[in-house]
């Protein structure tokens, strides 16, 4: 098996693609439209997404504009080479920063938070192997 995708709903998809794509650096892989059933999908991710990393799945149900995350959703992980860095480039571009960059509680591991524009958490962690991937240098 392999991990593949991981499907958010959003209220307005060209938004979000804005915020993945200009706020963390991440490439618009493909999109598609069902109007028969009223819903797009877009596809975003690094380095080309699949095989070498799993995507982002977007999809905009017509006519929804947003939604009630529940309380059984926790957040994304991206590993980052630089999370101080990270974060300073994520402001720079409008992004919402919720947790600055910092130490985990109880640990050494520098980690910090970011919120998209439909309330999805994001953790930056920050990983020397992460150095040569794609996205938020």
């Amino acid at each position: 098996m392999r991990f593949l995708h991981t499907m958010l709903r959003v209220g307005n998809l060209q938004r979000a693609i804005d915020f993945y794509t200009n706020v963390l650096g991440m490439q618009l892989l493909r999109t598609s439209e069902n109007t028969e059933y009223k819903y797009s999908l877009a596809f975003l991710g690094f380095e080309g997404g699949n095989p070498a990393q799993a995507e982002i799945e977007l999809t905009y149900n017509w006519g929804t504009e947003s939604y009630d995350h529940g309380t059984a959703y926790g957040h994304i992980a991206l590993g980052v080479p630089d999370a101080y860095a990270a974060c300073a480039k994520i402001k720079a571009a409008g992004g919402n920063v919720t947790r600055e960059a910092g130490p985990v509680m109880g640990g050494s591991t520098v980690i910090a938070f970011v919120t998209d524009p439909d309330g999805y958490k994001i953790e930056l962690i920050q990983r020397a192997a992460d150095a040569a991937g794609g996205g938020l240098r």
